[in-house]
């Protein structure tokens, strides 16, 4: 559902762009004469007088049908948009732009988002077999199954049949004549070894260790062999393994410390691996680590905006995702990115930066670093992702919280007080409570909320 206040006039092609952009998300209502923001209190609206006049109009521009429904509401008249959802495989556009929303702003879907779409009703990436005509036996030597029971906590099949069966119901494999095609969701996840499948193992998970904070020298460049849920485990241990660790002094006592936390790295990897675009070629998950920070990467841009990852979930790999939540690889609700930012704040870590490339999505977790050292951008993003963080929990950010995040004393009052309103000129927070006039009380949430 999308308001728009609208009290006078709406502009007609800024109306068609978000009827286009509702559309190819499966369709939706727009609401004129309601405020944006909650609690959305009905306005009224005087644009579009002739609703019927106007519905003819839009289905020449647009080339399908929006019913325009007319409420006469206590507090005024309201326009209700009623937006279908656009064909399976197909994408509608306006003026040649493929639009989508983004929060509160509309967008060009990107590439992959639109590849996704056109190859709607063919069988998907994971679906696709990737190795033909195996013997039972064969199966079994390929693939890990034990580990796909131990996992889920079940007891071993009997015989064999048993195995396959529910290998079969999972989909990962399937029946082909008198043999068997593993499919590439069975091998990925599954592999006791990626190399007898020639295109899974250009999927395995890379990582890169460099000397310095630059990429001139590399000490480490590792591949993966292993699917992902059978080597997850080792995977992570591997990476966390290789992370500097830090000495500090705690009541007289030293001990080394991991310069980023195992659950950040974790949730992270998991993550990277379930949302990554299958259909890039060339590409794989990367884990890159430097002196002083690491960067994990997968191919394809996000279905969401990242000032968005905290709160809401959209995997473009559904079937991936599922399994490897019952497989307790990830999360079920989607609270990964929540438990990362947690857990930055609890180990006193500059805020975590994701970043959306060309082909790439990113996440850098950066090691520690005094807030008096931060920069603008810095402080900033600390101060949106810990607003966020309590939002969701349902709280809400004060400068009191913000300076326990950052551990400050009380005399940083002032400092604080200018990194929320750097936070606040940049658009990310803003004041929950507008009419609030003492400072000691003012509350924040996030520019979405």
């Amino acid at each position: 559902m999308e308001f728009k206040e609208a009290k006078r006039q709406f502009d007609n092609r800024k109306l068609y762009k978000y009827c286009v952009a509702l559309a190819n998300e499966g369709g939706g209502h727009l609401l004129l004469g309601i405020e944006d923001a909650p609690p959305r209190k009905v306005v009224g609206t005087a644009a579009f007088n002739d609703p019927v006049a106007m519905a003819a109009k839009m289905f020449q521009a647009l080339g399908f049908r929006v019913e325009i429904e007319e409420v006469m509401h206590p507090d005024g008249r309201v326009l209700v948009f009623h937006v279908p959802g656009r064909p399976l495989g197909t994408v509608y556009d306006f003026e040649g732009s493929y639009l989508m929303r983004a929060g509160e702003e509309l967008v060009s879907m990107s590439e992959d988002r639109l590849r996704a779409i056109f190859a709607e009703g063919q069988p998907d990436w994971l679906s696709q077999p990737a190795l033909r005509e195996c013997a039972d036996d064969e199966v079994v030597r390929l693939l890990d199954t034990q580990s796909y029971f131990d996992l889920l906590h079940l007891p071993y099949p009997v015989n064999r049949a048993g195995v396959l069966e529910r290998f079969e119901s999972e989909k990962l494999i399937q029946r082909d004549g008198v043999g068997w095609t593993i499919t590439n969701l069975g091998g990925l996840l599954f592999a006791k070894k990626l190399d007898p499948f020639d295109r899974l193992a250009r999927k395995a998970p890379r990582v890169i260790v460099y000397e310095g904070t630059n990429k001139l020298k590399t000490k480490l460049d590792k591949p993966g062999t292993k699917g992902y849920a059978v080597g997850f485990q080792g995977l992570v241990e591997f990476i966390n393994g290789l992370v500097p660790s830090n000495e500090v002094i705690e009541q007289a006592l030293r001990r080394e410390v991991k310069m980023f936390p195992e659950i950040a790295v974790r949730e992270l990897v998991a993550n990277a691996l379930i949302h990554q675009d299958f259909t890039e070629t060339g590409a794989s998950v990367m884990v890159e680590i430097y002196d002083d920070r690491m960067e994990i990467s997968n191919p394809g841009k996000p279905f969401i905006s990242p000032d968005r990852f905290i709160d809401e979930y959209q995997s473009r790999n559904e079937r991936l995702a599922d399994l490897m939540r019952r497989l307790g690889v990830c999360e079920e609700k989607g609270s990964g990115v929540d438990k990362v930012i947690q857990a930055a704040e609890l180990f006193q870590l500059p805020a975590p930066d994701f970043r959306v490339g060309e082909k790439r999505t990113s996440v850098v977790l950066f090691g520690h670093k005094d807030f008096e050292a931060m920069d603008r951008n810095d402080r900033i993003r600390a101060t949106y992702q810990h607003c966020c963080l309590r939002y969701v929990m349902n709280e809400k950010m004060t400068n009191q919280t913000l300076r326990e995040r950052f551990r400050l004393s009380q005399k940083k009052t002032e400092s604080v007080s200018r990194a929320i309103r750097d936070t606040v000129e940049a658009g990310k927070i803003k004041l929950s409570d507008p009419e609030q006039s003492s400072f000691r009380y003012r509350t924040y949430v996030p520019f979405w909320a």
